[in-house]
């Protein structure tokens, strides 16, 4: 074992205990991070609007300040942006990660002093879980990837602005630096499909034990390179063992990736984004993934079924119960206050506290009623492709409305890596499927009201191509798994 190794276990140990204190006192975290927001941010122009000065409890702060999403906060963000200092946290952010709206164009994310080292120690303590589980420490000596946005930072009246993953390139530790690629020039290529092929070009030869990113960028990088060497990338990097996702569930990319690796390979699953690092997987042997409840966050969950109706419930960590899909309410030390990120989750353990990624409140379709949600169709997809050769590169689901015959549908468009010898019966098998996961869609299969799922095939990287036409090629940007509407099928149509 290296010097580096043994130092990395001892580490590993001190974060896990650390670690442990607060997860095993969940509500009495959460209050303390509560109150320290609130005390930080009662002098802020939020703050005063909202009378924190005058919160003493959860109940008055429901009270004070509802849930809110990038749109409705904006007015105060756009003060931040001009310039402004103690709008939404005291002083000015020193970043803000810039992220692709929906209605607004640009989202501006502020990342404070107090909120950025957060990013780094929960990316850090991801994989010191992972070593003090498994007692695995010698890829540290290993060379590791992440692929990411470009680190070049624009400015906007003083202040840094960049893609989150751009702007934690400027945090990488000095020890870390000499094992860390690709170079500083490669990294700050724009065009993704050139920067992966330069990434290839500079890895190929390398002894690569980490590699992290989207799944479907990194499918991208690792077909390149399996093309480039003739052999599966676990022989190309013998000693790759580690793999360091988020963005996206893994499972419909894994045995796609276990063949292009040519063996099976550890992972870990981090949930961050732009508005804050919420969970990492702590457990190879537990489902889901521990919720960081010490991170200056302060957390509250609605429940899906309930969040577009009047004055739904807003619960803390203390009220949450297992396998009921919430919308993730954030109040956060950069300045974000109830605010809805957009994300559903669902909790797979109370003792610790540990979530899944469910899927988004805005991706669902419930043209007919059913509310199937991301969840659901990766789930589905799974268990239809269990004990077949069938392994999909990517896909999508939007409903079928008015079809020129027949009972509407749900359409899945699916790009293939191998195609079943059957494509009816593999359609049959996913739709089987999606009735054990969604009872109202099994209603409307039963009452005649839908028919079963059709496969429309898309072609080889056509889902890149789709990206590509949308200017969302790589980095941190995802296809949805579902929408409610046809305009991504529409687009994929004309491909």
């Amino acid at each position: 074992m290296s010097l580096k190794a043994f130092f990395a276990k001892q580490f590993a140990a001190i974060i896990h205990n650390k670690t442990q204190k607060w997860a095993k006192n969940p509500v009495a975290t959460q209050q303390k991070v509560f109150e320290q927001l609130l005390a930080e941010a009662k002098n802020t122009q939020f703050g005063k609007d909202h009378c924190f000065s005058e919160i003493k409890t959860f109940t008055d702060f429901t009270r004070n300040v509802p849930v809110r999403d990038y749109e409705e906060l904006k007015p105060y963000v756009d003060r931040v942006v001009k310039g402004e200092e103690n709008v939404l946290w005291k002083g000015k952010p020193i970043y803000f990660a810039k992220t692709s709206g929906t209605t607004s164009g640009a989202k501006y994310i502020p990342l404070t002093k107090e909120s950025m080292p957060y990013h780094i120690e929960a990316a850090r303590n991801a994989i010191l879980s992972y070593i003090h589980e498994t007692g695995k420490a010698d890829f540290v000596d290993g060379k590791m990837i992440f692929l990411q946005g470009s680190p070049i930072l624009e400015e906007k009246n003083g202040i840094k602005l960049g893609r989150l993953s751009g702007i934690v390139a400027h945090y990488v530790p000095k020890y870390l630096q000499k094992n860390r690629m690709p170079s500083w020039e490669t990294n700050c290529i724009e065009d993704w499909e050139t920067k992966v092929d330069a990434i290839v070009e500079e890895t190929i030869k390398e002894d690569m034990a980490i590699i992290s990113g989207i799944p479907s960028w990194v499918q991208m990088y690792f077909e390149k390179l399996s093309a480039k060497a003739n052999k599966p990338v676990g022989e190309i990097f013998k000693n790759f063992n580690l793999f360091i996702y988020g963005g996206v569930n893994y499972e419909p990319y894994r045995a796609k990736f276990e063949n292009l690796i040519g063996r099976k390979v550890d992972s870990i699953e981090l949930f961050p984004a732009s508005e804050g690092f919420f969970a990492y997987q702590d457990s190879q042997k537990e489902k889901g993934m521990l919720l960081l409840l010490n991170s200056g966050i302060f957390y509250e969950f609605i429940k899906a079924d309930e969040f577009h109706t009047e004055n739904p419930k807003r619960h803390t960590i203390g009220e949450v119960e297992l396998d009921v899909n919430y919308v993730l309410i954030l109040s956060t030390n950069a300045g974000l206050w109830a605010y809805n990120i957009g994300d559903t989750i669902q909790f797979t353990s109370l003792k610790p506290y540990r979530i899944i990624v469910s899927g988004r409140i805005k991706h669902y379709i419930s043209a007919f009623g059913e509310h199937v949600i991301g969840k659901e169709v990766e789930a589905a997809l799974q268990e239809a492709m269990e004990d077949t050769e069938v392994r999909v590169n990517e896909f999508t689901v939007a409903p079928q409305i008015n079809p020129k015959e027949g009972l509407p549908y749900h359409e899945w468009f699916i790009e293939f890596e191998n195609e079943p010898n059957n494509p009816a019966e593999f359609a049959l098998r996913i739709d089987t499927a999606m009735r054990k996961q969604n009872v109202y869609y099994d209603d409307l299969i039963v009452g005649h009201v839908l028919r079963t799922v059709v496969i429309t095939k898309v072609p080889k990287n056509g889902f890149q191509d789709y990206m590509k036409s949308i200017g969302k090629l790589g980095g941190q940007n995802k296809l949805p798994r579902l929408s409610n509407d046809r305009k991504i099928a529409e687009l994929l149509k004309r491909e």
